[in-house]
């Protein structure tokens, strides 16, 4: 019994302090120590063959464990087979049932590790129905296999019993979880992500950053969802788990958490969660709300309004029972957290802009950790996500000016980081980068041309801020289509399938936008239009030379070839019209 003990203080506890040179030496001690004990049981008799068959079990069971620690797979796989065969008869029986299970867990860790995923996916389906089996037809604590190597008054209460069983359980569900993701089962696999943070927190078996990251992670498929309820229980949840991180000795096996330096980092993964959550929310809303030419429909806005005021008290009392996650204070803190953001679809500015200045908040708490020294793309992630809420926040402003003031916001954000940006290295985050700053431009050329229709007459100084607009656009689209030229400076002759539909659009928009430009010059105008059709020519040629192109710009094409057919006839009338004046 001493030497059994002294094995498993050698592999837990021994082995964290090994040097790098030896990795493995107390874990090798505890095998020497471990074959001794096996030896000594192989000659012994007393004690009952049924007893003593557990006992080799749990032997068969350590050496096992011990052999994939070690990343020798194929002895861990042996002993850890052997271990199942000897309890196979007695499996559902008290004595044997905990340790069968995680048999299992380890065979299904170790074929994780091959890559077999699916015959790892067996073994803890096996341990999984086990469990299910044994609560169902007994539902005693069983005994815990370190137990049959200790003296009467050492055993453990049914409590400490319990415990470890449901321990062991949670860890059943932790690696299946883990298996569906890897065979692509998402709903599956969120589902015992799930099931498996509730019981962390239920038996108090968890490391605070590790349960608050995993939460975090199961809020984005909540998000994918569109369950922004759930999704938001996963962040509060997670934001007050991560708060006990270095404040609460860690009840998992009373060690200490690893990667305690990370914690400024993991912060602010959790603050990049919280962004996204108030980002797709917003999203959602914006897309529950628009009309067909992509602005807040007011009919929609007052019968998303009644119907909410009616549904809203019923949906939330009843999916609450299904998510909440902790003990009772735990609970309070999460519900509290939970208080500072919606989780339902705001309906006009001021709802949206509640939840956009709570993902502000976020972002300026992630950009404290990822900051562009050293962090270049997840920096510029995050700007982009803060240009995003200033954009969808801008759809719900019904005021022009103040919209424009927004999207000059984005301009002032994402401009700077451009300008600082090497293409050779960072050709793919350019390339986002000077399409969404055509797109603002392009959306304040838009805004500025409605506001100066209100006016009786366009002033000199509106005429000089839309042309500007145009031209930064232009610029912009223009770079991105740059970007695409082979070394040569030669545009490609077909498109690769992720860049078509932006190339089309960014042709389609510069048009758009030489049609728009203001000039009192009809020699000029003519130039702007000529410009004009060649590039919505360009895209008519492009889609009867490359038919398979046309559904991704329907929409683009079709006006495009309206554009072709009528311009031609009002460039011949302009060109009249200045002849006549010569």
């Amino acid at each position: 019994m001493a030497k059994f003990r002294a094995a498993r203080t050698l592999s837990a506890v021994e082995s964290l302090k090994d040097p790098e040179t030896e990795p493995y030496r107390s874990k090798y001690s505890a095998r020497a120590l471990l074959q001794e004990v096996k030896q000594l049981l192989s000659a012994a008799e007393e004690g009952g063959e049924a007893v003593l068959a557990v006992r080799r079990a749990v032997l068969e069971y350590e050496l096992g464990v011990n052999h994939t620690d070690t990343e020798e797979l194929s002895a861990g796989e042996e002993h850890l087979q052997r271990c199942t065969q000897l309890l196979e008869p007695h499996r559902l029986s008290p004595d044997c049932v905990s340790l069968y299970i995680q048999a299992q867990n380890n065979l299904g860790i170790l074929w994780s590790q091959r890559d077999e995923i699916e015959t790892a996916q067996t073994y803890l389906e096996s341990a999984e129905a086990l469990y299910n089996q044994y609560m169902k037809e007994d539902g005693n604590p069983p005994l815990d296999p370190s137990e049959h190597f200790m003296a009467e008054e050492e055993k453990l209460t049914d409590q400490e019993r319990s415990k470890r069983f449901e321990k062991a359980y949670t860890h059943t569900l932790y690696y299946l979880a883990q298996v569906y993701q890897h065979l692509d089962m998402i709903e599956k696999a969120a589902q015992y992500c799930h099931t498996t943070l509730k019981r962390q927190l239920e038996y108090c078996g968890y490391y605070p950053v590790e349960w608050a990251r995993n939460a975090a992670t199961l809020s984005q498929y909540y998000l994918s969802k569109e369950c922004f309820m759930e999704a938001r229980h996963c962040l509060a949840a997670a934001s007050v788990i991560f708060s006990q991180a270095g404040q609460v000795p860690s009840a998992e096996d009373d060690e200490t958490e690893p990667d305690q330096q990370d914690l400024p980092e993991r912060k602010a993964e959790i603050a990049r969660c919280w962004i996204k959550y108030c980002l797709n929310l917003l999203q959602s809303a914006r897309k529950l709300l628009e009309d067909n030419i992509g602005e807040l429909d007011p009919d929609r806005q007052l019968e998303l309004k009644a119907q909410r005021k009616k549904e809203e008290d019923e949906k939330e009392k009843g999916r609450k029972k299904a998510v909440l996650f902790g003990t009772s204070d735990i609970c309070d803190s999460v519900l509290a957290m939970e208080e500072k953001v919606s989780s339902v679809y705001p309906l006009d500015f001021q709802e949206a802009r509640e939840i956009f200045l709570v993902g502000q908040n976020y972002v300026q708490e992630a950009k404290e950790f990822f900051q562009v020294d050293g962090y270049v793309t997840d920096h510029i992630e995050i700007v982009q996500d803060h240009s995003a809420l200033f954009k969808v926040l801008a759809f719900f402003e019904e005021d022009y000016e103040r919209r424009c003031k927004m999207h000059k916001r984005r301009i002032d954000m994402l401009e700077p980081i451009y300008a600082d940006l090497n293409p050779q290295y960072y050709l793919l985050i350019c390339r986002q980068l000077q399409c969404e700053l055509a797109d603002t431009y392009y959306e304040m050329m838009d805004l500025k041309v409605a506001i100066g229709n209100r006016l009786e007459k366009l002033d000199s100084h509106t005429v000089k801020k839309i042309n500007s607009l145009a031209q930064f656009a232009i610029k912009y689209y223009e770079l991105f289509l740059d970007s695409l030229r082979n070394p040569d400076k030669v545009f490609p002759e077909k498109l690769e399938e992720d860049v078509l539909r932006p190339a089309m659009v960014a042709k389609f928009h510069i048009a758009r936008l030489y049609g728009r430009l203001i000039t009192s010059d009809n020699k000029k105008q003519l130039e702007n239009m000529q410009t004009s059709l060649e590039y919505y020519t360009f895209l008519v040629d492009y889609c009867e030379k490359y038919p398979d192109a046309v559904p991704a710009i329907e929409t683009e094409l079709e006006l495009s070839k309206e554009m072709v057919n009528l311009l031609p006839a009002s460039m011949e009338r302009l060109r009249a019209k200045v002849s006549s004046f010569v």
